[in-house]
């Protein structure tokens, strides 16, 4: 039996089935879900680790102290003098906080098998994970919240985020929409955001600190192609938030079919995750930054509820 689909992802954009966009499909044949291994050009174990703890801005005598370790063993391994054990490797990955895909490349690196699945989410062993992301987006109505993979591709959201995609391009929605090229994007809400400069900023910086953790090549082309994206001719004149003494945070001011509508954002991941798939995770959730915001969505709300009704 198929199983069945799970919030389809905005009433406006084409159906996409969720928890499917974006991740590999489920196994066939019987065959086990096969555990994720990033490519590394066959680059050694040493060079790998010698990257992850650069990219740490860490010393050897530093993470050897942390791993306790002797800073000669560790210089030995990185160099290629001396090879690790698996339970080295997995030591050493720990202490770099490197995630799970990356964690696979450095045992497979190191002549080992790789350890993390990549199980797709549609795998019976995730439907308690599924059931949870439902909870919170179904939960979080009549606010917009969205689930992404690693690189930003929608895979679930709730029916609240329509409103605020409402003025995007039908062909920016068609296929895997990535959230952060619907903001940015010419074709998708970049007119449409009030704060323009601020949300760009914002974005960007958030990129910049996604690819300083995770190394990520996709990231750091998705974070060249926004940067790129033309100033929206309408947008305001760019401004320093830090100067309201009101903010708690950059919000995301949105003109809809509702008004202009503020939010603040949280991001939700799975805490302890063995899983390849569900360490990738995040849920984005927006909250009402103003109480027009939110008396406005839960109008929205109760008047499509009431439609409903009366059909």
């Amino acid at each position: 039996m198929e199983p069945r689909p799970r919030l389809a992802i905005i009433d406006s954009m084409n159906t996409l089935s969720a928890f499917q966009t974006g991740f590999p499909g489920p196994a066939q044949n019987g065959t086990p879900p096969a555990a994720s291994v990033s490519p590394a050009a066959r680059r050694s174990v040493g060079e790998l680790l010698r990257e992850w703890r650069q990219r740490r801005r860490m010393s050897q005598l530093l993470l050897a102290t942390e791993a306790d370790i002797s800073t000669r063993h560790l210089s030995f391994v990185e160099s290629g003098r001396a090879v690790p054990s698996r339970e080295m490797v997995m030591h050493l990955a720990e202490r770099l906080e490197v995630p799970l895909r990356e964690r696979n490349t450095l045992l497979v690196a190191a002549g080992y098998a790789p350890l993390f699945r990549e199980r797709p989410l549609t795998d019976p062993q995730l439907a308690a994970a599924r059931e949870a992301v439902d909870l919170v987006l179904k939960g979080h109505e009549p606010y917009p919240a969205l689930a992404v993979d690693r690189h930003w591709t929608i895979v679930a959201a709730n029916s609240a985020l329509a409103v605020l995609a409402g003025n995007a391009s039908p062909a920016l929605l068609a296929g895997p929409v990535n959230a952060l090229r619907l903001s940015l994007h010419p074709d998708g809400l970049a007119a449409s955001i009030v704060n323009w400069h601020a949300w760009r900023a914002h974005v960007l910086a958030r990129l910049q600190r996604q690819i300083d953790v995770s190394g990520d090549a996709t990231l750091a082309a998705l974070r060249d192609e926004l940067a790129a994206c033309p100033t929206p001719p309408d947008a305001a004149p760019e401004d320093n938030p830090l100067t309201d003494a009101g903010l708690i945070a950059v919000p995301l001011r949105v003109r809809t079919a509702l008004g202009v509508l503020s939010f603040y954002s949280t991001t939700t991941v799975f805490g302890t995750p063995v899983d390849v798939t569900l360490s990738e995770l995040a849920i984005e959730a927006f909250f009402p930054a103003d109480p027009q915001t939110a008396q406005a969505l839960r109008a929205h709300a109760e008047a499509i509820a009431a439609q409903r009704a009366g059909t």
